[in-house]
């Protein structure tokens, strides 16, 4: 069986939660092997699979493949659901409002950016075996532990709202009732998470997240000038032009879509319940960098499926509900606003399930209860109470009549932009911490880009302070 490695973040002085415990305790003690937990054998079962296609992929044609395809998920995960339904609204806006230019090669940018602080998370995850709230809670204290959940969820709560906007958006447009769709998505979102194993509810969101391609079909019929695509990529060219305060809140908004504070919590956890370790690092570096390369030519098409908007004059900034749809329907058929519409509504579903879960991470691991989707409900009612309650919130308030659904888009993006820098902070100071990491602690390249990362987010949230006191003087 593939053995665990050792993990350097459990201290003399320290404590590990009580699952851990049990864990330690089943494998020194035989006696105690009634300690073993749901969780502990649902891992192990995982592990088992991954060891043997690590024994067998010198052997085997395609046993490299199968170690991959085993280990790949959190990272694939965790940018396809940042493409959420804010984040391609977002990209939609910035498509129809100027066209192919400066924002196509600035959101390849921002996902680089996403890729560096992710990797970071991967091997906290895989070396220390803890979560990230459980980290800054053991590390900096019940303070700054309790702050960073609470943080979380209050950020997440507010985005969940946006994802639910982008359900009965998408649904809309094929004139579904928003109760009615709404309840829908509702009823998915939990039968992905009640599923009792992690491994499952992982297979079903990356199948729902595929469905972040049909925005591809939908820019292919669009017929874009992919010259002028070539263009911007090369020179970021042209640099849209009107108020400058429109602008900065647009590229805002666009970095935030696309680096937000929950993808920490959500993929740090994910790794630890898939039981990953420091050697399957290189394999969730890959796992991370497909998903923001998937990502990012997703959040491109959705930019160029919008561009029509753009040449025929058609102004979006008031669109609600199923307008972009509606709008792009004589421009690039029924087909292509269908398949747009129906992004939408998928880029919800898989948020809302991804970011939920974050939720209830940080919930479980702050207040040292079970967190696993391994467990089954009656194990861990607390994590999966998290999960439903603010799901269900959520999705109630989205059917609050003239919920204005650009203004809170956008708003929610910037939010995270100006919450991402304190995050950041604390985990480069994880991520530098040998006690912590041992031999994987970050290089000075790790560190340079990450700081580099993390003062461009700092000066991006002062513009938007600026902005917002000084409107006139930039224009807006």
């Amino acid at each position: 069986m593939d053995a665990p490695d050792k993990n350097p973040s459990l201290l003399a002085g320290q404590t590990a939660h009580p699952t851990t415990q049990s864990a330690v305790a089943s494998a020194a003690a035989p006696e105690l092997i009634g300690l073993v937990t749901h969780e502990d054998v649902d891992r192990a079962r995982d592990r088992w699979e991954v060891a043997r296609a690590r024994s067998k992929g010198g052997a085997k044609k395609f046993g490299g493949v199968r170690l991959l395809w085993l280990l790949v998920g959190p990272g694939v995960l965790v940018f396809l659901g940042e493409n959420d339904a804010p984040s391609m609204l977002s990209y939609s806006a910035d498509g129809s409002r100027y066209g192919v230019g400066f924002f196509i090669p600035f959101v390849v940018l921002t996902f680089i950016m996403g890729f560096i602080v992710q990797e970071m998370t991967v091997r906290l995850g895989a070396v220390t075996h803890r979560g990230h709230a459980e980290l800054i809670f053991d590390r900096f204290g019940k303070f700054w532990g309790f702050f960073a959940m609470g943080d979380l969820i209050f950020g997440n709560f507010l985005t969940l709202v946006t994802e639910f906007i982008g359900v009965r958006a998408g649904l809309g447009f094929f004139g579904v009732r928003p109760a009615i769709a709404v309840g829908g998505a509702l009823v998915i979102v939990v039968a992905a998470i009640t599923t009792g194993r992690y491994w499952t509810w992982e297979r079903i969101t990356l199948s729902l997240a595929v469905f972040n391609g049909l925005f591809i079909p939908a820019a292919i019929l669009a017929r874009p000038d992919w010259h002028s695509v070539g263009h911007a990529m090369l020179t970021w060219m042209p640099f849209p032009g009107g108020g400058r305060y429109e602008i900065l809140l647009l590229i805002l908004a666009t970095i935030g879509a696309t680096v937000t504070p929950w993808m920490l919590f959500f993929q740090q956890s994910a790794v630890v319940d898939k039981g990953m370790q420091p050697r399957d690092i290189n394999a969730g570096r890959f796992d991370t960098l497909l998903g923001a390369l998937l990502a990012s030519v997703f959040a491109i098409a959705a930019i160029l499926a919008t561009v029509p908007l753009f040449h025929h004059g058609i102004n979006a900034a008031d669109f609600q509900a199923a307008q972009f749809a509606e709008a792009l329907e004589p421009l690039i058929g029924h087909t292509g606003a269908a398949l747009f519409a129906l992004g939408i509504f998928e880029a919800g579903i898989v948020a809302a399930i991804a970011i939920s879960t974050s939720s209830a991470y940080a919930f479980g691991e702050v207040m040292q209860t079970g967190h696993s989707l391994n467990r089954p409900l009656r194990d861990a009612w607390p994590f999966y109470l998290t999960l439903f309650g603010s799901a269900c919130a959520a999705a109630a308030l989205v059917l609050i009549p003239h919920f204005p659904l650009e203004f809170v888009v956008l708003t929610v993006n910037v939010i995270a932009v100006l919450a991402m820098p304190p995050a950041l902070a604390f985990l480069l100071l994880l991520v530098n911490d040998a006690e912590v990491m041992g031999e994987h602690v970050n290089g000075f390249w790790a560190n340079v880009a990450g700081v580099a990362v993390t003062v461009l987010l700092i000066i991006a949230g002062l513009g938007f302070g600026l902005a917002t006191v000084f409107p006139k003087w930039l224009g807006g």
